[in-house]
């Protein structure tokens, strides 16, 4: 499976962007996809993911904040960032999750300056 990941950038703090990933390769039905994010300093952590059924979860810094959604025709998925907040700078990394297998993307810089 392979991921391309877009939609980073630089953005005031209060500002929204929104991440997307693309899957492609083998991709089986059960499936799930989300966002993990490594900040200065910091572990990976997750941020979001929903599985093909639909549930989401978050991580809860973000809840109220951010919103995961899927397009499973296109095998893509998207983080919609609102209310940013310096503390939300990082590397976004997409993740795809079947079968025990977890893939990544290439990783998207997101920097909320105060």
């Amino acid at each position: 499976v392979q991921l391309q990941a877009s939609g980073g950038g630089l953005v005031q703090a209060g500002g929204s962007l929104r991440l997307s990933c693309a899957a492609s390769g083998t991709i089986f039905s059960i499936n799930v996809m989300g966002w993990y994010r490594q900040g200065p300093g910091k572990q990976r952590e997750l941020v979001a993911t929903m599985a093909n059924t639909g549930i989401p979860r978050y991580e809860n810094s973000v809840k109220g904040r951010f919103t995961i959604s899927r397009d499973y025709v296109k095998n893509t998925v998207y983080l919609q960032m609102n209310s940013l907040k310096p503390e939300d700078t990082a590397i976004y990394y997409c993740n795809f999750h079947q079968w025990g297998d977890d893939y990544w993307g290439q990783g998207t810089q997101v920097t909320v300056s105060s």
